[in-house]
């Protein structure tokens, strides 16, 4: 990263736990304290044609939230239609997703905010090509992580496999959320207070069903 730049990745446990909301929400968060902070989402899967162009439901949010003016090709640098693994949506037209393109874009839109928010596609471990992962993408951008918790049931499960993979790829998590996905799961104030005991990063939100994640100390 360069100097006085911050970035973060965004994982999470499974698909669908709320990555862009919790993405979307730390971009308006830096933003908030006067920060020139955009939002990337290097390779997404399901989008529809829109003046032209594919555009993703996720990346929409993060442009929302953004105040840099950046080109879409640099939040977005792959983009594909149907909403499956993003490897075999990109073998589906010929392409391969290439980690230094991704990395290329990363630096542009690092040269032009203060903080850019990374959000992966799917959970850590996603192909993104035939030989590499999301976490490989985390692993090349060299980023602090931050991981989303669907807080549902077999959630510690789920949290304890994935923050042992960031570890295993030599990442530092630097934080996670709880955003409760299940308002009715039993025992759910137990459960994050074992996912609070047990993962060794700090518990940056615990975030109510459709409320706006507040971060803590961040």
């Amino acid at each position: 990263m360069q100097k006085n730049k911050t970035a973060y990745f965004i994982t999470g446990t499974d698909t669908d736990v709320g990555k862009t909301y919790v993405a979307a929400a730390l971009v308006r968060h830096f933003v908030h304290q006067g920060l020139q902070a955009v939002g990337m989402k290097p390779v997404a899967a399901g989008a529809e044609m829109v003046n032209g162009r594919l555009l993703n439901s996720d990346v929409t949010a993060l442009i929302k939230a953004s105040n840099v003016d950046a080109d879409l090709a640099l939040m977005n640098p792959y983009v594909f239609a149907p909403a499956i693994a993003p490897h075999i949506a990109a073998e589906q037209v010929s392409m391969t997703v290439s980690l230094d393109d991704i990395q290329q874009a990363f630096d542009a839109l690092q040269a032009k905010a203060d903080v850019v928010v990374v959000e992966g596609a799917g959970g850590f471990r996603v192909p993104i090509n035939r030989q590499e992962t999301m976490a490989d993408l985390a692993v090349k951008l060299n980023l602090p992580v931050i991981m989303v918790v669907g807080v549902r049931l077999g959630c510690i499960n789920h949290a304890l496999m994935t923050a042992g993979s960031i570890g295993a790829a030599g990442l530092n998590l630097v934080g996670w959320v709880a955003n409760r996905l299940d308002p009715n799961m039993p025992a759910i104030e137990e459960n994050i207070a074992t996912l609070k005991a047990m993962i060794k990063a700090p518990c940056i939100a615990d975030v109510a069903w459709g409320e706006e994640p507040q971060f803590i100390d961040f």
